[in-house]
């Protein structure tokens, strides 16, 4: 099997159209990119046709984008039911709900179907290739290209190589974030969370232990993470825009590939989730919306 160059990358397919899916196929049409989005549920494909509209048509409205550009990107998009659209695609990048038994049957369909020089990558936050990689019958040309929530402004990507991932694979994948208009940074071996993930748990821990012992509110926490350290928000703020349903998945995820206690969970967060009071989207987390 021959890895494409990036320049014979043409017809990239996104597997699911969630937020994240379908902001990613977005970002590669605007990058001219023909892009097929593939989901399973014709009403998902639907809100995600309209939501990207809309999206198109406020960053013209604020003199983002032109109005030609927009066309232009929205006429590169197309939207299927079926994974039919992959035996063309040269780029796969699986966007999936995170569950490894259905991730395992995509790839082992991807494999079958997608052309032979086709790199097939997860954008899985936990999971790392190597767990899809031998269902794919393809194992070489597998890795993760993680985005960031929202895709369409977060300038980093993580490319993930597993043991068997090759240099081709990786080098391809980083220039194809790069033409997205992203900043990727390559991690050389699979660890739990990454390092986005664990950088921003590290934090997280230390926050909800400062708060925990009453040392600081949550306001000061997250005031001084602005005011001395720099960052855009504090942990408990970005933690609830974020969704804390999401954080507990990822900590979970990660207590499961390592078995480490302090890995697990934090018992705060899951008490949260159990209250329903995810974050911004249910009007109640750490804060009130």
């Amino acid at each position: 099997m021959s890895t494409p160059s990036i320049e014979n990358i043409r017809h990239i397919l996104v597997v699911g159209s969630g937020a994240m899916g379908s902001q990613i196929g977005l970002v590669a049409a605007l990058a001219g990119y023909r892009v097929t989005i593939q989901d399973i549920s014709a009403e998902m494909l639907a809100a995600a046709k309209s939501q990207l509209a809309s999206r198109l048509q406020a960053n013209v409205a604020k003199g983002k984008a032109s109005a030609a550009d927009a066309d232009a990107a929205l006429a590169r998009l197309s939207f299927r039911t079926d994974l039919a659209a992959v035996a063309d695609a040269d780029f796969v990048i699986e966007a999936a709900t995170e569950r490894l038994d259905i991730k395992q049957e995509i790839f082992a369909r991807l494999g079958e179907l997608a052309p032979p020089h086709a790199i097939l990558a997860t954008n899985s936050s936990t999971l790392g290739s190597s767990k899809v990689a031998a269902a794919s019958g393809r194992p070489t040309q597998v890795c993760n290209m993680h985005f960031f929530n929202p895709a369409l402004v977060m300038k980093c990507v993580e490319v993930v190589r597993n043991e068997a991932t090759s240099q081709t694979t990786v080098d391809t994948t980083m220039e194809l974030a790069r033409r997205f208009g992203k900043e990727p940074v390559l991690i050389n071996r699979e660890v739990p969370g990454f390092v986005a993930n664990r950088l921003m748990g590290a934090i997280q821990k230390e926050a909800l232990a400062l708060h925990a012992a009453g040392i600081a509110s949550l306001e000061d926490i997250d005031s001084t993470a602005k005011t001395a350290l720099g960052h855009p928000m504090g942990p408990f703020e970005l933690m609830d825009m974020v969704g804390l349903d999401v954080i507990d998945f990822i900590a979970q995820a990660t207590y499961d590939e390592t078995g480490t206690e302090a890995d697990r969970p934090h018992p705060a967060i899951t008490e949260l989730v159990g209250q329903g009071r995810l974050g911004r989207r249910t009007g109640r987390g750490w804060y009130s919306y």
